[in-house]
């Protein structure tokens, strides 16, 4: 038995007037996916536990049968194990974005965030903005490096806060407070004092740099701040292979995700072309899913970051653009391949969360599912949707999902 799972990043969604008070699910033309609907069992599922953020690392750890409650550290340990970084007994990591500010000579807290991305910046751009911050910022404790795009990384060894408790402290995620003056969101008291001096000598460092002032003579948004979140401790996950008896695959261009497989001990390519953003080379992925079935894997879990850009956005149509270049370039091929081999599989098609258009960040709700086994066709719903799948049954702990999958339990 071969297993795939497609899972889709902020894919769920809202109606939206601009798509005729449809979600982007609804209004994608995607037949490879209704497919799976109409001939899999649907349900939904709740991905975060109660009183857990919306996060990507919480949400795909539980898709993967890591409870959240236990397993989650931040999402920050695990981008630091896919970039290969070794954390020092006593390093904490921090998730740092580089983000646009405004910039009309206002006080550092009165500035608006404007893009948490910074226009999704390249890493080849970002890579030298990291490297001016941390010859400036850097210490023999305290490193900076260069991730993709926006996403990078500090590792601060006995950081301020860190021995207190576990929660170092509790920063703003630059997603959730788009437009927003940024006052309020800063890092304050005594330990929250330390990493807004960092981020605001970052503004004067990243502001006058080259690369910034090329982007914006070329009417781009310059990345002209750090800003950190999501902090945490390495963290120990059970190989997923002796837990479920598969040798596993994930295809991924986000750290993240690609931190979590390593630190479970699968494998994860590089995949050449894809970005981790709106803009990547959906096709590689398929032929990398691919590629890993060849190559002796019997599960693939396929995580594209895409939608959940687009939602952050706040852009509809580009989401369904998303959506759609997911199902013909990456679900279709690989279903295709699998068909191809003669062999019995099951695939799980899904979001981890919502990420609304119309809010520009994640929501805690439950998200459509659909598991599809090619020996054993089920009379499901005609489209792939959070609409279609609500009312016909809902599972609150999201690591059931993965034993659905494999048949640990029965849907």
């Amino acid at each position: 038995m071969k297993y795939l799972v497609m899972l889709g990043d902020g894919m769920a969604d809202y109606p939206c007037p601009g798509l005729g008070d449809k979600t982007p699910l609804e209004a994608a033309y995607k037949p490879c996916m209704d497919y799976l609907a109409k001939n899999g069992f649907c349900a939904s599922v709740m991905t975060v536990p109660e009183g857990m953020v919306p996060e990507s690392d919480t949400a795909n750890l539980a898709v993967l049968g890591y409870d959240p409650k236990i397993y989650s550290k931040g999402r920050s340990p695990l981008e630091a194990t896919s970039m290969g970084l070794e954390m020092r007994p006593g390093d904490t990591a921090f998730r740092t974005n580089i983000v646009t500010l405004s910039d009309l000579g206002e006080p550092y807290g009165d500035k608006i965030i404007i893009d948490h991305s910074s226009g999704e910046i390249s890493t080849e751009e970002a890579r030298e903005l990291i490297a001016a911050v941390d010859a400036a910022l850097g210490d023999s404790r305290r490193r900076f490096f260069t991730g993709i795009s926006y996403r990078h990384c500090m590792l601060w060894e006995n950081a301020p806060g860190s021995g207190i408790s576990e929660k170092i402290y509790d920063f703003s995620r630059p997603h959730d407070i788009l437009g927003r003056r940024i006052g309020p969101y800063l890092p304050a008291g005594e330990i929250g004092e330390v990493y807004r001096e960092l981020m605001e000598k970052s503004f004067d460092i990243l502001s006058k740099h080259p690369v910034n002032l090329k982007r914006v003579a070329e009417g781009k948004r310059p990345a002209n701040s750090i800003w950190f979140w999501s902090p945490g401790v390495k963290p120990k996950l059970e190989n997923f292979k002796e837990r479920f008896g598969v040798k596993a695959t994930v295809i991924c261009a986000v750290d993240l995700i690609k931190g979590i497989g390593l630190c479970a001990g699968m494998d994860a390519p590089k995949v050449e072309g894809a970005t981790g953003g709106a803009v990547t080379d959906f096709a590689a992925k398929g032929r990398a899913a691919i590629d890993a079935f060849r190559n002796g894997s019997d599960f693939v879990y396929i995580h594209v970051e895409a939608p959940d850009e687009c939602g952050h956005q706040g852009d509809a149509p580009l989401k369904v653009s998303a959506i759609e270049h997911i199902d013909s370039e990456i679900l279709t091929p690989v279903k295709e391949y699998l068909d191809g081999t003669g062999e019995p599989y099951r695939i799980l098609l899904m979001p981890d969360h919502p990420t609304p258009v119309s809010l520009r960040t994640h929501t805690r709700e439950s998200v459509p599912f659909v598991i599809y086994d090619n020996s054993h066709i089920r009379e499901g719903v005609s489209c792939y949707c959070e609409k279609s799948c609500a009312g016909l049954g809902f599972y609150p702990d999201g690591t059931s999902v993965i034993k659905l999958l494999f048949g640990m339990e029965t849907a």
